[in-house]
């Protein structure tokens, strides 16, 4: 998956977005998307990546009277904010010196010491009573944490866990690259050879390129993770569990050539 999304990241050449961190930020779309169709799935239809869909899913429940399936969403909500809150301390400890700071590293290795702790839980026995309720709770935080992590590099249009804000920033480069495409077919420069893009326009492209993996990423973890959930695998847990740790391994080894 790492060497897939590299290959493709790969022809991304834009100044002050390097590569690593774009191939980073979307094995980690992985790990969230993954996690979302595992709790979907398998923890009694809630989301612990998604809040905009999970807050839904809690107003369906009160709504119906459904008070386990609201306290399944309430549980996913408290755990998610928790995450956040403590991502963004962990953050924002550290120095902003490069496009993916130490802290950002040690936020997702603590995202994925949790989801070991998930993993283990998940396959130690029944996922139901207390220990239903400690599975959404370790994933929502995991999230969290991830979400803060995320917000912290500031990638436009980017956010790992919930892909709304990604697919209106795509819709939106690309209608307004449309646009100014049928005002100004090419532009010319003064010998009369096709311009390049500058550099505002060239980030647009190459980010509208990022955050169309984001989406096809996003789909095909959660399509792979339902695919292992109805086999009853093993995998399905490892998936995400082993994506951030590759996130975290290519990151300190970039630590460690800076």
């Amino acid at each position: 998956m790492a060497n897939v999304t590299g290959l493709f990241l790969g022809r991304i050449r834009v100044p002050g977005l390097p590569q690593g961190r774009n191939t980073m930020v979307v094995v980690l779309t992985w790990a969230a998307s993954a996690v979302d169709a595992i709790s979907y799935l398998g923890l009694g239809h809630v989301f612990t990546a998604n809040m905009t869909g999970n807050a839904v899913l809690l107003g369906v429940a009160i709504g119906q009277g459904q008070g386990l399936a609201a306290l399944r969403s309430i549980i996913a909500l408290a755990g998610f904010v928790v995450g956040v809150a403590l991502g963004a301390i962990i953050v924002k400890k550290g120095p902003q010196q490069t496009d993916w700071p130490v802290a950002v590293t040690r936020a997702v290795l603590l995202e994925g010491i949790i989801l070991g702790g998930f993993t283990l839980a998940w396959h130690r026995g029944a996922r139901s009573g207390g220990t239903l309720y400690v599975l959404i709770t370790l994933s929502a935080l995991a999230m969290g944490i991830q979400s803060a992590a995320i917000r912290h590099l500031k990638v436009p249009g980017i956010a790992t866990t919930y892909i709304t804000g990604t697919l209106t920033s795509l819709v939106a480069e690309f209608a307004t690259w449309l646009y100014r495409l049928r005002i100004s077919p090419l532009a010319v420069d003064p010998t009369g050879q096709s311009a390049t893009l500058d550099v505002p326009e060239a980030r647009r492209y190459h980010g509208a390129r990022l955050q169309a993996l984001v989406l096809l990423i996003y789909v095909l973890a959660a399509l792979l993770s339902a695919f292992l959930q109805a086999r009853h695998s093993r995998l399905v847990t490892l998936s995400p569990l082993v994506a951030v740790a590759l996130v975290v391994l290519n990151a300190c080894t970039r630590h460690r050539s800076e």
